[in-house]
């Protein structure tokens, strides 16, 4: 079954939930019930990557972050770190968490220089360069759908991602993103979780190893009807007419 990565915004100004989970203690509950909903990865990040944010000193961001990923070590979890920032990135290692999930192709080669000291898994952006990653026994490739990019780009990304398979390891976060909304003309704040299922059901079908999500019970549940399904029809085989 691909892995299902639970987003987690330890920041006030987050795109997607509003700051919901800005304190350690409301970021730890999520964590647990991220959990209890089957997530298999906790992404932990403080600081919001939205467009128009203000970026953050690596000191803000892991002021932020700190309690939250000891504690998500704590209950037992695998935690990777949203960060491009290598201070950040280092120190959560150093707590527990085993990937980095870097969102710049720049920052790339001091995380793979982390993940390799650390053994650790390093998330880059598929457009990064492989070679900055050589020697890192666990790389995924993301599209980065939603940074910058058009509904147009944004299809054909999600599009490529059967050749990106082919290059690697494939993470797809595209959980909320505008897409839906530019897609299907929905206006409604929160009311794009029909789009994001739809979208990570393709990339699942698509080859991708990780989906990362904010809806981890939604997700789980879809993913695992349309295994069901797919394994059903693979051992039938087509119906003849």
């Amino acid at each position: 079954m691909p892995l299902v990565m639970a987003i987690v915004n330890v920041t006030p100004d987050s795109f997607s939930d509003a700051g919901k989970y800005y304190t350690p203690a409301e970021a730890l509950k999520r964590c647990a019930n991220a959990l209890a909903e089957g997530a298999d990865i906790l992404d932990i990040g403080g600081e919001s990557t939205r467009p128009g944010a203000t970026p953050v000193a690596w000191e803000v961001e892991w002021g932020r972050i700190e309690e939250v990923v000891k504690g998500a070590v704590a209950l037992g979890a695998r935690v990777s770190v949203d960060t491009y920032h290598p201070e950040t990135a280092e120190r959560a290692l150093e707590a527990g968490a085993t990937m980095i999930n870097c969102v710049y192709p720049e920052p790339v080669p001091a995380m793979a220089e982390l993940a390799r000291r650390h053994g650790a898994a390093l998330v880059i952006p598929a457009k990064a360069d492989m070679a900055a990653a050589e020697g890192v026994a666990e790389v995924y490739l993301d599209p980065m759908i939603g940074f910058g990019t058009t509904r147009e780009e944004d299809l054909e990304l999600l599009r490529s991602i059967p050749a990106i398979v082919r290059r690697g390891r494939v993470l797809v976060g595209a959980s909320r993103k505008r897409i839906v909304k530019k897609l299907t003309g929905e206006r409604t704040t929160g009311k794009t979780l029909g789009g994001s299922l739809a979208i990570a059901l393709w990339c699942v079908n698509a080859g991708a190893d990780i989906v990362r999500v904010h809806d981890v019970r939604e997700t789980v549940q879809a993913i695992r009807v349309w295994q069901a399904l797919r394994a059903k029809s693979q051992v039938l085989g087509p119906r003849r007419l």
